[in-house]
């Protein structure tokens, strides 16, 4: 399918722009089922605070519309978007006039192994650590050279994804993922306050266990801790819940709540 640019169809975009010459923007990857953006919502919220917090101009319902139109027309497959702060001139300053410049592509469903879902995933652990800013942590911004490096790190097909931690050694999150684990009947995830993304699934997760009554934790995480998990999990908006089963030398079974949520998030993404 084209793409758009600012609600047409394009297939170049300006030299210009500083998304391309500062990844000084963010982005959205978004599942499309029978022709509707799915979690919509909690993906424009995240857009809107990153748009906040960078001080991006944007029309979040002008991108609402634009983001159902488009995916009207997918039918099925992986929307992404990408917000640039648009056009500027040499030098890092931001012009203040500037308006956030929309591109919207299209792509297939993902195509990943259904045994991912069945019988869990081994982590692969990575040595890129993430660096620790709190002014973009949590935030879905261009600037992944980090999980382009940890990606690059392994090669085999027996490594769905990949564990990284920060600069102390806490574990985070997935390359592409969000990760949870559950001990003694409580729901835990990574406080996000330093680095690592604030995934539109984790919040939808941790919202869904919170009115179930399930006991939820976000806190500091050390490998101490994931060694005596009871329960180990990854997520994303796109493939839903992956059980983790290994992870180096240390193993978990498919506990009942990772099936509870996991079965929450195939609901969720299902049109």
């Amino acid at each position: 399918m084209d793409c758009w640019v600012d609600g047409q169809p394009a297939d170049a975009l300006s030299l210009k722009d500083r998304g391309l010459a500062y990844g000084d923007g963010l982005f959205e990857t978004i599942a499309v089922r029978g022709g509707q953006p799915l979690l919509l919502e909690r993906h424009l919220t995240r857009l809107a605070e990153g748009c906040s917090r960078l001080a991006i101009a944007a029309d979040i319902e002008l991108i609402r519309s634009e983001l159902q139109a488009y995916a009207a027309a997918m039918g099925e497959g992986v929307l992404k978007l990408i917000l640039t702060r648009g056009d500027g001139l040499r030098g890092y300053a931001p012009d203040p006039s500037a308006q956030g410049r929309r591109i919207l592509q299209g792509n297939p469903p993902a195509a990943y192994p259904a045994v991912h879902g069945e019988q869990g995933v081994r982590l692969f652990p990575c040595t890129t650590r993430l660096s620790v800013q709190p002014l973009l942590a949590g935030l879905k911004h261009l600037n992944r050279l980090e999980q382009v490096f940890a990606r690059a790190e392994w090669q085999d097909s027996e490594h769905a994804e990949g564990l990284m931690l920060d600069q102390a050694g806490r574990v985070i999150e997935g390359v592409f993922s969000n990760l949870f684990l559950v001990r003694d009947g409580v729901l835990v995830t990574a406080d996000l306050k330093r680095c690592g993304v604030a995934g539109v699934m984790r919040a939808e997760l941790l919202f869904q266990a919170a009115s179930s009554g399930i006991p939820v934790q976000i806190t500091d995480i050390s490998l101490d801790q994931l060694q005596w998990a009871d329960e180990v999990f990854v997520c994303n908006s796109v493939y839903g819940v992956w059980p983790v089963r290994a992870y180096a030398a240390l193993s978990w079974p498919v506990g009942p709540l990772t099936r509870k949520l996991q079965t929450i998030a195939r609901t969720l993404l299902d049109a």
